[in-house]
C-alpha cells in the first residue's frame, strides 16, 4: 500500500474519474472527456505504470487520444457523440411530460453539448479509431 497521502489521493481521484467518465459514455448528462483527462492527470501524478496502462486502453484511444494530442475531434466522432446524446435525451424528454422544468433542463444540457462540440472543439481530419 502506498504510504504517501498525496499519491493515494491521486490514485483514488483517478479511479473515481475513470468510473464517472465511463458512466458518462452511457449517460449524456455526464461528460466523458473531462473525466478521462482528469484520470490521465491523476494517474500520471500517482503511478507511471497506471498512466501507461490507461494510455493503452481502447477507451483512451477511442475517446481521447486525438483530442489530447491534436486538440481536435473528427466530424464523425462529433456526430456520434451528439447523436447518442440526442437519442438518450429524447427518451428522457418524452418521459418527462409532467415535468416541464426537467424538459427545460434537458434542452439546455443538450444545447450545451451541441455548442461545445460544434462551436468550441476544433474539427480535425484523420483516421477514425473504430
Amino acid at each position: 500500500m502506498n504510504k504517501n497521502p498525496v499519491r493515494f489521493f491521486c490514485m483514488v481521484l483517478g479511479l473515481l474519474s475513470l468510473w464517472v467518465g465511463t458512466v458518462g459514455i452511457v449517460l449524456p448528462i455526464l461528460p466523458t472527456v473531462p473525466f478521462y483527462i482528469a484520470t490521465v492527470c491523476c494517474f500520471a501524478k500517482n503511478s507511471e505504470r497506471r498512466h501507461r496502462w490507461f494510455l493503452g486502453t481502447q477507451l483512451y484511444k477511442k475517446h481521447l487520444e486525438s483530442f489530447v494530442e491534436k486538440k481536435t475531434i473528427t466530424v464523425k466522432t462529433k456526430c456520434s457523440i451528439v447523436g447518442m446524446v440526442t437519442a438518450l435525451m429524447t427518451v428522457g424528454f418524452l418521459k418527462m411530460k409532467q415535468v416541464p422544468v426537467g424538459r427545460i433542463c434537458l434542452v439546455v444540457v443538450w444545447l450545451c453539448h451541441v455548442v461545445y462540440f460544434f462551436g468550441m472543439v476544433k474539427t480535425g481530419e484523420g483516421e477514425e479509431n473504430d
